[in-house]
């Protein structure tokens, strides 16, 4: 009765106002309950009822001072409701710990990633708060591999919305992007068909020709060179193979169209919009922003309509994503095998010359482990014998080891794949672990992999006896390891191919490169490194852009005796 007294002896300007700050807090929880990356729904809830305040307050104040007032006040009763309501003791994640700026927003920690470093960041806020931190006003950063199968396997979450802010759309996304269960299971079935063991051995001469290119490409470099430029060149022109049939000649002319260049740059961007996915779509208009994704797509629709006129005298990734091996099939979409082409460049490509650029550098920084390799290399590969055969790779368990402890301590994908907990499930429980629905999720790589309780002594250390001790190979005397000395070794943790059904549907094919690669090389040469070259450059210049960016690795090539 009071109150209705109160309103009743405000003037009409004053109802007005307050009608203002109720509409926006009532955007708030529209916003809340419908989160979306539509911009005509963002622009109708931002833009229409300030508007409609303005014209209330149109008889009593001047028109530009109303329409100034009216969108003010709209937007900060917005504002305030939300981060009072992110920061409050009622939100869903207020009992998780981390930062009290990230509960208020994404903008800190994309910041962070802008610049690279969020692997190391996120680690930190492990390390001081534990194995679950809230790191977004709705997400999680999770260290706990028992959660892995919850959250990745079969009756796992769906992929979140980092790929929206990522690719800075919501439509036509990839096969990494698709938040759909349904839809990616679909999708993912000529990827599937693309890398079973038949269509592996159909690549394994493509990958053997480039890697021989690679070794002869080597050779004829003179004094100093930089092993991951030329790695990367191996990995792009072998995926342009097996992707488009061929197209890409890095490793005989250079990087003459920038293809590198035009990755690595658009990285940063792409990295700080995937942490405020609904600001993608927006960005996405602004040429000057997208002008990096502009021309990789423009070189990878190159590459589609390339393949579609000149056709296949082999079978390639593209005669299984086109639809090729069933004729009866409806081919896709031109647009959907461009943003196939391009997944498979920077999925493939990417991600397998981060893994090859890291092992090279380990050994080229545990020397011991370089001769120990080179000894298995030519127990199996004597000198006159082809190392890209790839029958006897299987039984070189230390070159197993070398790869593994590669990716374990440089995971190409150091912080995780996102998944999100479906809006309209009521959230979830895993364990003794709760997550409320709309929570975005992921299981840190790179934190989970430096956890002494999953892999010690030395977690952050390149050990690739560790494998060997844990696979019963090789004794504690053989490792270094005093007999009472604590060893803890847990294969379930290591998922440097993410886990479950949405995992990398390539991870064979990556370690067919690899193991041609290193025992190509090393075959052949002694790498070492540049005099005066520090090597904690390579931790200081490694990047985190969700795929990685290396620095360049100097070495001098000998060939060996």
């Amino acid at each position: 009765m009071v109150f209705r007294l109160q309103l009743a002896s405000l003037s009409d300007e004053d109802r007005t106002l307050l009608l203002i700050v109720a509409l926006g807090l009532v955007a708030h929880q529209v916003f809340k309950r419908h989160e979306t990356f539509s911009i005509s729904f963002h622009l109708s809830v931002s833009l229409l009822p300030p508007a409609f305040g303005a014209t209330l307050l149109v008889p009593t104040v001047a028109p530009l001072n109303a329409i100034l007032t009216s969108f003010t006040l709209y937007i900060c009763a917005l504002v305030s409701s939300t981060l009072a309501y992110r920061a409050s003791p009622y939100h869903p994640l207020a009992r998780y710990p981390g930062p009290f700026v990230y509960r208020l927003t994404k903008f800190y920690i994309a910041r962070v990633g802008f610049g690279g470093h969020q692997y190391l960041h996120v680690k930190s806020l492990h390390d001081r708060y534990g194995d679950i931190v809230r790191i977004g006003p709705n997400e999680l950063s999770l260290r706990d591999p028992s959660l892995l199968n919850p959250i990745y396997g079969t009756s796992g979450l769906p992929h979140g919305p980092l790929f929206v802010g990522r690719l800075l759309t919501s439509t036509n996304l990839p096969l990494v992007g698709i938040m759909d269960t349904e839809e990616h299971l679909e999708r993912r079935k000529p990827w599937a068909r693309a890398f079973t063991p038949a269509a592996l051995k159909e690549y394994q001469p493509m990958v053997a020709a480039r890697a021989r290119q690679l070794v002869e490409a080597l050779g004829k470099q003179a004094g100093e060179v930089d092993i991951a430029k030329w790695v990367n060149y191996f990995s792009y022109d072998a995926m342009s193979d097996m992707a488009f049939g061929g197209g890409s000649e890095l490793l005989r002319d250079g990087d003459v169209n920038n293809v590198w260049h035009i990755l690595d740059h658009s990285f940063p961007a792409a990295t700080f919009t995937s942490q405020v996915p609904w600001l993608g779509p927006y960005l996405g208009r602004v040429p000057s922003i997208a002008a990096a994704q502009a021309q990789l797509m423009a070189y990878c629709h190159k590459l589609t309509l390339s393949r579609i006129e000149r056709g296949s005298d082999h079978k390639d990734i593209f005669h299984y994503l086109s639809e090729e091996d069933r004729p009866s099939n409806p081919q896709p979409p031109l647009s959907r095998l461009i943003d196939d082409g391009v997944l498979a460049i920077v999925a493939g490509a990417d991600t397998t010359s981060s893994a090859l650029t890291s092992i090279l550098y380990c050994l080229l920084t545990h020397p011991d482990a370089c001769q120990k390799l080179q000894a298995e290399i030519d127990q199996f590969y004597p000198p006159g014998e082809d190392p890209s055969d790839v029958k006897r790779h299987l039984d070189m368990h230390y070159l197993t080891a070398v790869i593994n402890e590669g990716m374990r301590v440089w995971p190409p994908v150091p912080s995780g794949v996102q998944r999100l907990v479906p809006h309209n499930s009521g959230g979830v429980t895993f364990g003794s672990t709760f997550l409320p629905a709309g929570t975005a999720v992921s299981l840190h790589t790179y934190s989970i992999f430096h956890d002494p309780r999953n892999f010690s002594p030395r977690p952050s250390d390149f050990w690739p006896e560790r494998w060997l001790l844990a696979a019963g190979r090789i004794s504690r005397a053989d490792a270094g390891l005093a007999a009472d000395a604590p060893f803890a070794h847990n294969d379930a943790a290591f998922t440097p191919f993410s886990h479950g059904p949405m995992n990398c549907v390539g991870k064979n094919l990556a370690m067919q490169e690899m193991r041609v690669v290193l025992c190509g090389v090393l075959q052949k040469y002694e790498l070492r490194p540049r005099e005066g070259w520090d090597p904690r450059s390579y931790k200081d210049g490694y990047r985190d852009f969700f795929v990685t960016t290396r620095p360049p690795v100097p070495v001098l090539l000998r060939t060996r005796r």
